[in-house]
């Protein structure tokens, strides 16, 4: 066996991590169907976490339950983790969504890898490569590139505010985990983390106000003539495209390790922007494909900028368990 070559677990944790990869950025077409139809985004966050929280409960009760167990000051920073890196993400990824073309607005949210660089070097001290610059320098002009500045193009400006905070929002959850999964394991964490967001958009979206009537209206299926009922694109995105990808990513990471996780998660926006261009007649130009590939080799500078830990679990990293878009 060649030195460099996967072992045969590695090979299906990339299998793993590339399947969520694929959920995660269809999930981008399924959503905006849905939020299409006038179901308000905090509907919709509401429900997907909701029924993500209680998939992902069970599944760390059979895998290990006695990982739940929480102390108290665990539990401010698993709420600290559900609201801001879970409920906030989630919620503006669906505002940027609305607002902009699903490849665009997951460059934007894809920046966070970089955000966690920087903050790492200049916040907590840490050892980062020199490739750091180099990212951020390609990331700025890649995303110069993307958004056409200079050559008369609009963006809508909520999308794009919109997509940078879930960068933030997304950057602030890789940090907080990285530090909470160096005493407890993935499994609890992912889902008291979803809980918690769960129980956010409960009080703040208040799903029990949705129109029934709206859930049971027909909606077309992208690029066909047939039609489905909302609830079922409701259920895909909470089943296959929050629960199953999430749990995916997961066990990949345990196979993995946080670097080759991390860099595997980064097909998300180009099958993402792949997936709108196929179904949703989503289009970008050329010099904004450019720039995408731009912004997508900076991430990549970024996401190998930090030094590793050398135990597969014993770090999130950027991009490690990657909460649902």
């Amino acid at each position: 066996m060649a030195r460099n070559a996967l072992a045969p677990h590695a090979w299906t944790g990339v299998l793993l991590v590339a399947s969520s990869a694929v959920l995660f950025a269809f999930n981008g077409v399924v959503s905006k169907t849905a939020l299409q139809t006038g179901l308000a985004s905090t509907h919709l966050v509401a429900m997907r976490t909701a029924g993500a929280a209680l998939i992902l409960f069970a599944a760390a009760l059979v895998m290990r339950p006695e990982g739940l167990r929480v102390t108290r000051r665990q539990a401010g920073a698993l709420a600290i983790l559900g609201v801001v890196g879970v409920a906030l993400v989630q919620w503006l990824y669906f505002v940027a969504i609305e607002r902009l073309p699903v490849g665009i607005a997951l460059l934007l949210e894809y920046t966070a890898p970089l955000m966690v660089a920087l903050w790492a070097r200049f916040v907590f001290g840490e050892q980062v490569r020199r490739r750091v610059w180099l990212a951020l320098a390609l990331s700025l002009i890649g995303l110069t590139m993307v958004a056409q500045v200079g050559r008369g193009a609009s963006l809508d400006a909520v999308g794009i505010a919109a997509a940078l905070a879930a960068a933030v929002a997304l950057a602030t959850y890789y940090l907080l985990a990285d530090r909470m999964l160096e005493g407890r394991d993935p499994w609890s964490t992912m889902a008291w983390s979803m809980g918690f967001a769960a129980v956010f958009w409960a009080i703040l979206g208040q799903p029990w106000t949705i129109d029934p009537a709206l859930l049971g209206s027909p909606v077309v299926v992208p690029e066909t003539a047939a039609s489905l009922p909302l609830w079922v694109f409701v259920v895909w995105i909470i089943v296959l495209g929050t629960a199953v990808p999430y749990t995916l990513i997961v066990l990949g990471l345990t196979r993995l390790g946080a670097a080759r996780t991390g860099l595997i998660g980064t097909l998300e926006p180009v099958l993402a922007a792949a997936f709108a261009w196929m179904l949703m007649a989503e289009s970008m130009s050329v010099l904004q494909v450019l720039g995408g590939a731009v912004v997508l080799t900076g991430v990549l500078l970024a996401e190998t900028s930090r030094p590793r830990a050398t135990a597969p679990v014993a770090s999130t990293s950027a991009g490690a368990i990657s909460p649902p878009r």
